[in-house]
């Protein structure tokens, strides 16, 4: 067992990556990041180097990096930010994604047993049919993982789904029980400046705010979605925290 920080979409704020990084109080945390370390923020390729270092170093899977949808833009997916990488850090995205360094999936199990599936954006009801309907994170997980297509790339799939119209209404509303919990970044159901939400009645009666931490947990039958995404922008939020899961297991 162990300490699991799982840090939100980065978005080019090193200060505020390396800030979270510094204050976790385990040093041997394992840290998982959700994806988008670029773009918006002023420093995408200090986030890149500041990582490289951190895959380099972390022996025994002290961490995990996956994959958002603004990273993919220079692995496959049309581009669509207007500020482009320099050429040597889309470079090193490609090197990671050739040698495994990024993922698409990880899985945890809480101390209280609860199992998460941990993605950039959320498994919706339609990605996870295609998978064949896996019954455990850990089974999700190892099925993403060799990034099946095209469902990697489908804007239902688990880089691009937005959490208020898409993921959490095809669960809710209309899918099957949702059969594990999950975690994501990518998108958020409240507007984190204005403390407005952004999402249908039916998904806020469901949902808690820790407006501090920038976290919501949205109750999903017997399980939940808890979304990470604190929304940096250009300069970085003024506070935020990683979801930290004490005593918990990275699922193989």
């Amino acid at each position: 067992m162990a300490t699991i920080a799982i840090i939100g979409d980065v978005g080019g704020c090193l200060a505020r990556l390396t800030a979270a990084v510094d204050a976790l109080d385990d040093p041997d945390a394992i840290v998982i990041q959700v994806g988008d370390l670029i773009d918006r923020g002023p420093d995408s390729p200090g986030v890149l180097s500041y990582v490289d270092g951190r895959l380099q170093r972390a022996g025994g899977g002290r961490w995990v990096q996956l994959i958002g949808n603004h990273d993919a833009q220079y692995l496959g997916a049309e581009p669509f930010w207007p500020e482009r990488l320099p050429d040597a850090d889309a470079d090193r995205l490609r090197g990671w994604w050739l040698r495994d360094r990024l993922q698409v999936a990880a899985a945890v199990r809480t101390a209280d047993g609860e199992e998460l599936l941990v993605t950039h954006a959320g498994l919706t009801p339609w990605a996870w049919s295609e998978l064949d309907e896996p019954v455990t994170a850990s089974t999700a997980a190892a099925l993403l993982n060799p990034r099946p297509e095209p469902l990697l790339w489908h804007t239902d799939g688990p880089l691009w789904t937005e959490a208020p119209t898409g993921l959490y209404p095809g669960w809710l509303e209309s899918g099957p029980p949702m059969p594990f919990s999950q975690v994501h970044g990518h998108s958020t159901i409240v507007d984190w400046d204005s403390r407005a939400w952004r999402c249908r009645e039916r998904i806020r009666d469901r949902s808690t705010v820790d407006w501090e931490a920038r976290h919501t947990v949205t109750r999903a039958g017997g399980a939940r979605f808890i979304a990470i995404d604190p929304r940096h922008g250009r300069l970085g939020a003024p506070a935020w925290s990683p979801l930290v899961l004490r005593d918990a297991v990275l699922l193989d």
